[in-house]
C-alpha cells in the first residue's frame, strides 16, 4: 500500500510515517519508481509505535523494543546495556504507575456517566 493509505489505516501523518522510516522503526519496500511500498504487517506495526510514543517512550528506545512489537519472534538479548536496561526499568514503572491512574479515571469516569444516566432516568450499567 501507499503511505497515503497507511496514513489513513493508521491515522498517523505520512510525514510522521516518513519519520518513523528514519528513526529505523518501520521499512517500506521501495519500487522501481523509488516510491515506497508498505506491507500490510506495518499496520499494526506503526499502531503500536504510536501507542508507545503517546505512553512517553522514545523512539530510540522504541528502535530497541521492536522485536517485542512482533508476538512471532523470540527476544534474545546478547550482551545487555546496564543504561539501557535501567531507562527500561523506569519507563516500565512510570508506565505501571500510568495505567493504574488512567484505570482509577476510567472508574471514576464510569460511575460518573452511571450517575447521570440515573438522573436522566435511564439508568443502565457501563461496567466493563
Amino acid at each position: 500500500m501507499k503511505i497515503s493509505e497507511l496514513s489513513k489505516r493508521t491515522g498517523v501523518a505520512p510525514r510522521l510515517l516518513r519519520y518513523y522510516e528514519e528513526q529505523g522503526l518501520i521499512a517500506p519496500r521501495r519500487l522501481d519508481n523509488g516510491y515506497r511500498e508498505y506491507d500490510s504487517y506495518l499496520l499494526e506495526r506503526v499502531v503500536k509505535i504510536r501507542g508507545l510514543l503517546d505512553a512517553g517512550i522514545p523512539t530510540r528506545i522504541i528502535g530497541d523494543m521492536l522485536p517485542c512489537l512482533d508476538q512471532s519472534q523470540e527476544i534474545v538479548v546478547t550482551d545487555p546495556d546496564p543504561e539501557l536496561k535501567a531507562v527500561l526499568v523506569r519507563e516500565h514503572e512510570r508506565m505501571a504507575e500510568r495505567i493504574l491512574f488512567l484505570q482509577h479515571s476510567h472508574e471514576a469516569l464510569t460511575r460518573y456517566l452511571e450517575a447521570m444516566d440515573v438522573a436522566d432516568g435511564h439508568p443502565r450499567s457501563l461496567a466493563s
